[in-house]
């Protein structure tokens, strides 16, 4: 019997589909491919009413991630997104926080463990495409539950064996360079943040560059859908040009491919829609 065309897309936590993802989830949907977003945490760890921090007095973890959670399916509707799967795990704050000593953080639960809930979701589902975070958790991000969920993906794909094509998502290190100079000279404040010269993925591991430019509004409606953490995205406080430009592309790194494909593609399910 044939299998439905599908992509799954594994993140860490709600808004996370947005920026890396969203284009293709959109663009995917549109095209009749079955679309499943898999988020590993709740978000707990976000900012609260008010713009509260973590560890601030008043930050209520349930309430969060009860807010970010809402959040997440308006996105899903904006993006069209046919599936969402919520692994359910404990948000385990950025790299240093004492979130991450938390028994039940994301970071801290054995790789096999979740693996295995991720494997029968692949099970289930048997898409062809995933897609998830490099081993730095997404560009040298480094957060902690991004690095989990690229080792729990990996994984995953290892155990079942279902995928025809596993990526990595990438950004460009030319890329990030452009769009933080088109950013200076619109007068973007960037709150002193400048990116090093390693920071992205290398351009000569990039191997696959989707256009997602007829879904860039769809993008941003999702992306604004994530108002409670609004405080952190300032890519929604670039000039319209800018975004438009910037959301334009989505890259990625291929990892795993079974079928006959070009080194250099535009299309993630090249090789696969006439098998």
């Amino acid at each position: 019997m044939d299998r439905q065309l599908t992509l799954m897309v594994v993140h860490a936590h709600p808004d996370d589909e947005c920026l890396s993802t969203g284009g293709i989830l959109a663009r995917y949907t549109d095209e009749g491919v079955r679309t499943v977003l898999v988020t590993c945490t709740n978000g707990e760890q976000g900012d609260d009413q008010g713009g509260v921090k973590p560890g601030e007095d008043g930050h209520d973890d349930a309430a969060v991630a009860e807010r970010r959670l809402a959040e997440l399916r308006e996105s899903v509707s904006h993006l069209g997104i046919d599936h969402l799967e919520l692994l359910g795990y404990r948000d385990s704050g950025m790299e240093g926080w004492e979130s991450n000593a938390h028994p039940e953080a994301f970071a801290n639960v054995p790789v096999e463990t979740a693996a295995a809930k991720l494997a029968a979701l692949m099970e289930h589902y048997r898409p062809q495409v995933v897609v998830t975070y490099d081993e730095t958790g997404g560009g040298g991000y480094g957060h902690p539950d991004h690095v989990q969920t690229h080792r729990v993906t990996v994984a995953a794909v290892e155990q079942t064996g279902i995928p025809d094509k596993f990526y990595y998502t990438a950004m460009p290190r030319s890329g990030i360079k452009q769009m933080f100079e088109m950013m200076r000279a619109n007068g973007v404040d960037l709150g002193g943040f400048e990116p090093s010269d390693d920071f992205g993925t290398p351009d000569e591991r990039v191997t696959s560059v989707v256009d997602i430019a007829p879904f860039v509004e769809r993008k941003l409606k999702a992306l604004r859908a994530h108002e409670s953490q609004g405080e952190n995205i300032f890519l929604l406080r670039m000039p319209e040009e800018v975004q438009q430009q910037a959301f334009a592309h989505e890259a990625f790194e291929r990892k795993l491919c079974k079928v006959d494909a070009p080194d250099h593609e535009d299309d993630l399910f090249a090789g696969l829609r006439d098998a």
